[in-house]
């Protein structure tokens, strides 16, 4: 059984008021009001008689102003998610992204290792948000459709790892196959796409695909969605490591072709902003800083599943009020002779 809530607890202010009739009453030198057999109301031998009727009167009108603030039971406590924003992720995993230029608790780390867990502690921070996910390298697609399922889209982001697309670096293509995921008509506004941004990530120059950056950044800006650009990596010479069979080997030194002035054209076209991220703090400082600009639109409503329990109390405090006129009722004898105020006064 869950707890019970009063749904309008100020009428409870009510029954401050039971009392103080009951006192305004009791200080009357005539108990009775100018109606049709008052006397009978005043004969000691009915109001000694017994205070039944008057414990009735008091006990009903308890009973109702009870009705009346709405006793609820819940039986559960759920939460109705409303839209927020439609966000996607695009992320570059490319063969560069296994560039150690990260470091953590002074061990080094890949591209891609560091940025994981910041991009799992932002989709931790967007709970009524829809997300979705897109890689690319040589061409892209798409890991993960725009879900609140944060917890299945968290295993997704686990499953980032280099070599699971032709290598390159195809930047145009991974934004158009992002920009197609928030293609739902229905949260379009004068053609003009409302409560959406996309993420971009990257740490090269494109290379490969088959749309060009501006190009993408130009249909992102006809549809008014964001691009927020960040670029990854330090630049200059960088270490890589030479894998064989799963096996590192050794590394070698890449230089970091990163194109900060396309990701800054992106950025400035959509309305967006371009992040350089060059170590790790400065990797979560971007994304916290998108999660600032890019508020939440709805809040998420919580609903109770309740049932009402006002008739357990309307019903029997109306019946404890019809008993005590009952009982108040004049007898056949008394009820043969009208009283007036003045009969009443005086008798």
């Amino acid at each position: 059984m869950g707890p019970y809530i009063l749904k309008d607890p100020l009428w409870l202010v009510a029954l401050l008021l039971i009392p103080l009739a009951i006192w305004l009453r009791g200080r009357r030198s005539v108990p009775v009001l100018v109606v049709p057999f008052a006397s009978a109301w005043h004969r000691k031998t009915l109001t000694n008689a017994s205070r039944l009727p008057e414990f009735l009167a008091a006990t009903g009108l308890v009973l109702l102003v009870l009705a009346l603030a709405r006793p609820q039971q819940v039986h559960d406590k759920r939460e109705v998610r409303s839209q927020g924003y439609d966000l996607m992720l695009a992320i570059d995993i490319s063969g560069s992204m296994l560039a150690e230029d990260y470091e953590k608790n002074g061990e080094p780390m890949n591209r891609l290792q560091a940025i994981k867990p910041v991009i799992q502690a932002f989709i931790d921070e967007r709970t009524s948000d829809r997300i979705g996910l897109v890689v690319f390298s040589g061409r892209a697609y798409t890991l993960a459709p725009l879900t609140f399922d944060h917890e299945w889209l968290s295993r997704q982001t686990e499953r980032l790892a280099v070599g699971m697309i032709e290598d390159g670096t195809a930047i145009g293509d991974g934004l158009g196959v992002a920009l197609s995921r928030l293609e739902q008509t229905a949260h379009e506004e004068g053609g003009r796409r409302r409560g959406a941004f996309v993420i971009l990530l990257t740490d090269g120059a494109n290379n490969r695909g088959t749309l060009a950056p501006t190009q993408a950044a130009d249909i992102a800006k006809f549809r008014g969605i964001p691009v927020y650009t960040i670029g990854a990596g330090k630049d200059g010479y960088v270490r890589i490591p030479v894998m064989e069979n799963g096996r590192k080997l050794g590394y070698q030194r890449m230089f970091s072709d990163l194109d900060e002035g396309v990701l800054h054209d992106i950025a400035d076209t959509t309305g967006g902003h371009f992040y350089r991220a060059d170590d790790m703090r400065t990797i979560e400082s971007a994304f916290k800083a998108i999660n600032r600009s890019q508020k939440i639109e709805f809040q998420a409503k919580t609903y109770l599943i309740t049932s009402e329990l006002f008739p357990w109390f309307a019903f029997p405090g109306a019946a404890c009020l019809l008993l005590a006129a009952f009982l108040n009722r004049p007898s056949s004898r008394q009820s043969a002779t009208p009283v007036t105020l003045a009969q009443t006064a005086t008798s």
